[in-house]
């Protein structure tokens, strides 16, 4: 995730990041060469936490965190080692989340020219219930990114226009245009059709976030040659610009660390526009105030992935202040004591590349 220029990792910090990143996919190959990781597959089992192995927020992070480290070696070799793993965690989550449950088919509307034309599941370990499996918007806006990031680190347009697919995908199945119930909106989590409505209120961020990222995605594209031209995704973003700007206070700071930290990481991207600058600071005031009231809990009542992203937003936004960042630090100390022993097993994958990217918030 692209911050402002910032000084390279401390020893101390990358093995912590290389130690967490490793809990979630395994041993690395050693040596680090592009040859060497062709022999690695992403583990099934424990892996990201998700169905078969696969979670797409958790692997999203995951990918992004490989794209940092190869920024982090000056040998070309390892370089290209950690992209090819790169590449490799992205086509096991295309082969496993973009296919039906059974693993037999491509998800509705997708083929194999089009894998990702039918959008990607979320990964849940169970298939139905009140916490089945699905698509969320959120997860899916933040795997195009991830795309966006890989096209762009290893010059490769494919991976761009995988991201447009998704993207295409995601507008249909998660924006209701005007008309369709009264007034434009979306909706927060729909089947692995695509298509059925399971929960209809609308995320806080999912508008914005799908404002920012389509947009770096459009210029990934024209940077790379990919579509015919310069406009591929413009209706989309048309419709989240309308979104978020046709209403009066669509955009505030949450309270919720997670989506604060999203928040910021989102806003810094296009910080000189006034809705992001707006959003930025208005969020950065409220760091501390969240973060020291998650202090005051135990670590029984505490989720660490989520603080993980408010660490991570505020080291995007990047605002020199000492006093938060001395707030980060005191949070990331924390759970580096605490973290295997009071997070849920389940949760542990997401909370390791979480912990990882608040540590070198990289990835492009």
């Amino acid at each position: 995730m692209p911050t402002p220029p910032q000084p390279p990792p401390s020893p101390s910090t990358l093995s912590r990041f290389l130690t967490s990143q490793s809990a979630v996919y395994g041993p690395l190959p050693a040596p680090l060469t592009a040859q060497t990781a062709h022999s690695w597959s992403p583990p099934a089992s424990p892996g990201a936490g998700g169905h078969r192995g696969r979670y797409l927020w958790t692997d999203a992070f995951g990918l992004l965190n490989f794209i940092t480290l190869s920024h982090t070696t000056p040998e070309r070799s390892e370089r290209e080692g950690y992209l090819a793993l790169a590449r490799r965690l992205a086509e096991s989550v295309h082969e496993v989340l973009g296919r039906t449950r059974d693993g037999k088919d491509r998800l509705p509307g997708a083929s194999e020219e089009e894998p990702l034309a039918g959008g990607l599941r979320i990964g849940k370990v169970e298939e139905g219930g009140g916490d089945g499996d699905g698509m969320y918007h959120h997860y899916a806006t933040l795997w195009m990114f991830a795309l966006e990031r890989l096209g762009r680190a290893t010059g490769e347009g494919r991976w761009v226009g995988l991201a447009c697919q998704l993207g295409r995908a995601s507008s249909r199945s998660f924006v209701r245009r005007r008309g369709e119930a009264g007034r434009g909106g979306m909706v927060w989590k729909v089947g692995v059709d695509g298509r059925t409505v399971l929960v209809g209120s609308e995320g806080h961020l999912d508008a914005a976030t799908g404002f920012v990222v389509y947009r770096l995605v459009q210029r990934a594209a024209g940077e790379l040659g990919v579509g015919e031209d310069g406009g591929v995704l413009e209706g989309e973003i048309g419709e989240y610009r309308e979104l978020i700007m046709g209403r009066e206070g669509r955009l505030a700071a949450s309270r919720d660390a997670l989506d604060l930290g999203m928040g910021l990481w989102m806003a810094h991207f296009f910080r000189g526009e006034e809705w992001a600058r707006r959003l930025g600071e208005e969020s950065l005031g409220r760091v501390p105030g969240v973060l020291r009231a998650a202090m005051a809990r135990g670590a029984e009542r505490r989720l660490a992935f989520r603080e993980f992203g408010t660490c991570l937003g505020v080291r995007c936004w990047d605002p020199g202040d000492e006093e938060i960042e001395g707030v980060v630090k005191e949070v990331l100390g924390f759970w580096e004591k605490h973290m295997d022993a009071s997070t849920d097993e389940d949760l542990r994958p997401i909370s390791y590349v979480m912990y990882a990217a608040a540590l070198i918030p990289g990835g492009g």
